[in-house]
C-alpha cells in the first residue's frame, strides 16, 4: 500500500484499493465518525430516561426498541473504525448534546402521565433521528467516494434503521398521541 506523509501540499495518495487513507478528507471523515460515535453513546444513555417518562405503552416500547438498536449502531461504528484501522474513539458532539438537553427540558416542562409529554418526547426523538439521518446519509456518501464500500454498506444499514425509527415514531404520533394530546 502506498503511503505518504502530509507535507504542505494537500494531496491524497490512494492505495491499490482506491481508499484515500492519508488524505485530509479521510481524516475529516474519521473525525465525523468519532462525533456520531459520541452521539450514539450518549443517546443510548438518554433513551431509558425517555422511556421512563413516556405515558403511552407503545411509545415506551418504541424507546426500549430504539435503545437496543442504538447499542447495535455503536457496535456497527466500532466495526467501521476497525475496518478503517482506527481506534473507536468518541469526540463530543455538540449537536446531540443540545438535542438531549432539549429532551430533558421537555420532560421537565410537561406533566407526568400526559400525552402532551408523549407528543413532546416524540418531537425530541424525531429531532434526534433527523440529525442521525443527515449524518449517516452524508457519511455513506463520503465512504462511497473514498472507495470504502464495506464501510458504506455498514453505515447504510444504520441509516436505513434510523429512517425506519423515524417512520415508527410518526406512526405512533399520528395514530393516537397527537390527537389525544390536543384534547388534554
Amino acid at each position: 500500500m502506498a503511503t505518504t506523509k502530509k507535507s504542505g501540499a494537500k494531496t491524497a495518495v490512494e492505495s491499490k484499493t482506491g481508499k484515500m487513507e492519508n488524505s485530509e478528507f479521510h481524516e475529516f471523515f474519521v473525525d465525523e465518525l468519532k462525533d456520531i460515535y459520541w452521539a450514539e453513546k450518549h443517546l443510548v444513555k438518554a433513551l431509558p430516561k425517555m422511556k421512563k417518562a413516556a405515558t403511552s405503552p407503545e411509545l415506551s416500547a418504541a424507546f426500549e426498541k430504539h435503545t437496543e438498536e442504538t447499542n447495535q449502531h455503536i457496535a456497527t461504528l466500532e466495526q467501521v473504525f476497525g475496518l478503517l484501522d482506527e481506534k473507536a474513539q468518541a469526540k463530543k458532539c455538540d449537536a446531540m448534546e443540545g438535542l438531549l438537553k432539549e429532551a430533558d427540558g421537555i420532560i421537565e416542562d410537561t406533566d407526568a402521565g400526559t400525552l402532551i409529554r408523549d407528543a413532546g418526547l416524540i418531537l425530541a426523538a424525531q429531532k434526534v433521528e433527523h440529525y442521525e439521518i443527515a449524518t449517516y446519509g452524508t457519511l455513506v456518501v463520503f465512504a462511497q467516494n473514498m472507495g470504502h464500500t464495506d464501510v458504506a454498506e455498514l453505515l447504510q444499514s444504520t441509516l436505513d434503521n434510523e429512517k425506519a425509527t423515524d417512520v415508527a415514531l410518526t406512526e405512533i404520533a399520528v395514530s393516537s398521541i397527537n390527537e389525544q394530546a390536543v384534547a388534554e
